[in-house]
């Protein structure tokens, strides 16, 4: 019983983080920079790194990318989200297995936001063949900041809240 449980709360996190990647593209962002989104559903990412694990965010990150890309049927998209929601996973993971001595989740979420930029960026010049597009990554990473300690702060008190009233839930990890 315990592993259903632990299932369907991750089934729970892919629908939530799916959520609000389509609230989030409805969200217009103050700033003119084509591409710099939010990113709501990283707290998703990063509230399932903190509370079960690696294996179970980068589980849960591409399976939110994957049913995206199936609701919305943009498979280019897809490319573009998978690329930055496992490097960005990755990175968070990094950061808060190895240096959550010296960062809070709040630089934790920002180290996960630059990562995913980054990969994006990538990928972008990949596609096009072209290295010129990384010109454009100072402007995302500028962003990424603001967005990532917003992620950050918000996923901590989610974090806490989960800690403080699902506790038989969480033991079982």
């Amino acid at each position: 019983m315990k592993k259903l449980n632990k299932m369907i709360f991750l089934s729970i996190l892919v629908s939530v983080g799916l959520a609000l990647s389509v609230l989030e593209s409805a969200i217009p962002l103050p700033v003119a920079i084509p591409g710099a989104r939010l990113g709501l559903s990283n707290m998703v990412v990063l509230v399932t790194l903190v509370v079960f694990g690696f294996k179970e965010g980068l589980i849960v990150s591409g399976l939110k990318s994957v049913v995206l890309m199936l609701v919305t049927g943009s498979v280019s998209s897809f490319i573009y989200s998978i690329a930055g929601a496992i490097l960005s996973c990755i990175a968070m993971y990094m950061v808060y297995r190895y240096f959550s001595k010296i960062f809070s989740l709040i630089g934790v979420s920002i180290f996960g936001a630059l990562f995913h930029n980054f990969a994006q960026v990538s990928v972008a010049s990949l596609m096009l063949s072209n290295i010129k597009i990384y010109t454009y990554l100072p402007f995302l990473m500028l962003t990424s900041i603001f967005t990532g300690y917003f992620v950050g702060l918000a996923s901590t008190y989610i974090i806490r809240n989960l800690k403080k009233n699902f506790t038989v839930l969480l033991e079982n990890k």
